[in-house]
């Protein structure tokens, strides 16, 4: 079992920055793959980024590309994403995610992630 806990929501204005955590507990999460997945009111859940275990492999959405940095401190069991130049259309509620089965590559569909948090929200106004 993994418990995951997000932090770090916030309003913002457009062209601000925020980051958000995702505090893990119940195991280490040194050796599992963690993502942040979105989901904006009325619409579906949609990929943000991916880290690997190690943190050597990451992906991102497209639309995160140049803007967001998805990081961790194993040493600290915890996740971070970054997000800069935000607009109005990152308003989402952000969650972590966690995919213990899976060895290498991280997924980059929030299906193949087995645990999930609370989510936090994110809100950017124009």
């Amino acid at each position: 079992q993994v418990q995951l806990v997000e932090s770090g929501g916030a309003l913002v204005q457009a062209g601000g920055s925020l980051r958000l955590s995702c505090a893990a507990s119940g195991r280490t999460v040194s050796s599992i793959a963690m993502a942040w997945i979105r989901q904006a009111q009325g619409k579906e859940r949609e990929f943000v980024a991916a880290i690997q275990g190690s943190g050597r492999i990451t992906y991102y959405a497209d639309s995160a590309k140049g803007r967001f940095t998805i990081s961790r401190d194993n040493t600290k069991n915890t996740v971070y994403l970054e997000m800069n130049s935000l607009t109005p259309e990152d308003t989402a509620g952000y969650y972590c995610a966690a995919d213990p089965g899976r060895i290498g590559a991280p997924a980059r569909i929030g299906a193949s992630y087995d645990y999930w948090g609370q989510g936090t929200q994110v809100t950017v106004s124009s």
